[in-house]
C-alpha cells in the first residue's frame, strides 16, 4: 500500500498581510499530480486542514474542490482534524462523505474505529486521532491528570486494544501533537497546558507507522514516526525548510 502523508495545509492563511490561498491551491494541485504519477492508494492529512475554526469561505471552497477531486482519484483519504480545526464543522456529513472515500476522523469518542482499506497483504486499520483537548479528555475519559500525554496514552490504549481485537492487523495512526524530539518553527500555536506540550515518542509503540501532524518541518523521529511537516512556509523561521510530503510504502 502507497501512503502519501501531508499534513498542515492551513487553508486561508496569511503571511504578514499576503493571502497564501493561491500559493496553497498550486501546492493541491501539486498532491493530485503526486497521487495520480506515483500511485497512491492512500493520502493522509494529520490536521489543521484550515487555518482557523471558521474557514474563510473561499478556504472551505477550495477544500471542497480538492476533496472531490481526490474523489475521482484510485486513492481512498483519511483526514483528521488540528487543533486550528472546528472538528464539528470538519467533520459535517462525515458519514456520507465517507462513501466517496473521504473519511473525516473528528470525534474523539470514535478514535478507536479504524477506517480499514484492503490490498493484496489484508487489511491495514487506520486511526485517525483527533487533536485531543486536555481539559475535555480528562473530563471525558476520567484521566487522572490534564496533559497531552495522559490523552494520547489513553487514545492509544484505545486504539491497541481494538487492534487486538482485530487480530493485530497492519496498522496507521494519524496524531496532531507535539512530540518530543521534534523541533518547532515560528508558526506553529501554542498548546502548551500546565508548562508542559510534549509527549513522549514511545506513547506511539506499537503501529507500523505514525503520521504526525502540528509542527511544520518535516522530520523523522523514528522510521515509522515522522512529521510530514507544512506545505508552505508559514514564518521566516521556515526559510530553510525542505518542505514536501512524505511518501510510505507499507508492505506485507
Amino acid at each position: 500500500m502507497r501512503i502519501l502523508h501531508t499534513s498542515d495545509w492551513h487553508l486561508g492563511r496569511a503571511f504578514h498581510g499576503v493571502d497564501m490561498l493561491p500559493h496553497q491551491a498550486d501546492y493541491l494541485d501539486h498532491l493530485l499530480e503526486i497521487v495520480d504519477s506515483e500511485g497512491v492508494d492512500l493520502v493522509v492529512v494529520a490536521g489543521d486542514v484550515y487555518d482557523r475554526g471558521p474557514p474563510p469561505v473561499d478556504a472551505v471552497s477550495l477544500a471542497s474542490r480538492v476533496l472531490g477531486r481526490l474523489a475521482q482519484t484510485r486513492a481512498q483519504v483519511v483526514i483528521s482534524s488540528g487543533n486550528h480545526d472546528s472538528a464539528r464543522r470538519l467533520g459535517f456529513a462525515s458519514e456520507l462523505i465517507a462513501h466517496a472515500g473521504i473519511h473525516l476522523c473528528t470525534e474523539a469518542s470514535r478514535l478507536d474505529q479504524p477506517v480499514l482499506i484492503e490490498d493484496e497483504h489484508g487489511p491495514v486499520a487506520i486511526y485517525g486521532i483527533p487533536y485531543l483537548d486536555p481539559e475535555v479528555c480528562k473530563r471525558d475519559w476520567s484521566l487522572p491528570v490534564r496533559s497531552h500525554e495522559a490523552s494520547l496514552t489513553e487514545a492509544m490504549s484505545r486504539v491497541r486494544t481494538d487492534l487486538s481485537k482485530r487480530g493485530d492487523p497492519r496498522s496507521l495512526v494519524l496524531a496532531h501533537a507535539f512530540v518530543a524530539g521534534g523541533q518547532p518553527s515560528d508558526s506553529e500555536r501554542d498548546i502548551t497546558v500546565g508548562g508542559i506540550d510534549r509527549v513522549p515518542v514511545n506513547v506511539f509503540d506499537g503501529v507500523d507507522y505514525v503520521a504526525l501532524g502540528h509542527l511544520h518541518g518535516e522530520q523523522t523521529l523514528r522510521d515509522n514516526v515522522r512529521y510530514s511537516g507544512s506545505p508552505l512556509a508559514y514564518s521566516f523561521s521556515e526559510a530553510g525548510h525542505h518542505k514536501g510530503s512524505w511518501l510510505i510504502d507499507l508492505g506485507a
